[in-house]
């Protein structure tokens, strides 16, 4: 049980404004064969998740309590101008390294409805971590 939690919190930590990956311990577990590849993907898939909905939170937050601040940094600019462009759409790729996170802040920040971007996030990260366990030569 002690490996679930430890993948959960890793997806959760690797997609939020925090460094770091997650897709090196979920090949380990997989290799490891102490669970089945279905429950490894829908904790990574689960805490990825829910790591990128903190950042839409925070962005969220950020609008209602600084509107007239704007965003700061590059990324989330060019991740709030990207969501302006091609819609919420764009957060499925929200599993990208570098433009992930922003990507999801700044849907907050723009009011992307939280029931769509739980969708939009879950599908990009539950894609990306399927990907990688078919890769690994595991079976879902």
């Amino acid at each position: 049980m002690s490996s679930i939690l430890t993948l959960f919190g890793s997806s959760f930590l690797a997609s939020t404004l925090l460094p770091g990956g997650s897709e090196a311990l979920l090949i380990w577990y997989l290799q490891q064969d102490v669970h089945p590849p279905q429950l490894l993907w829908l904790t990574a898939t689960l805490g990825n998740t829910l790591g990128g909905l903190s950042s839409w939170l925070i962005g969220w937050w950020l609008a209602k309590r600084f509107p007239e601040k704007g965003l700061k940094d590059q990324h989330q600019r060019q991740a709030l101008e990207r969501i302006g462009r091609y819609g919420s759409p764009v957060l499925l790729f929200s599993w990208l390294p570098i433009v992930g996170d922003p990507l999801c802040l700044a849907a907050g920040w723009a009011g992307v409805r939280f029931s769509l971007a739980t969708v939009l996030i879950g599908s990009g990260k539950g894609l990306r971590y399927a990907v990688v366990i078919w890769l690994s030569g595991a079976a879902l």
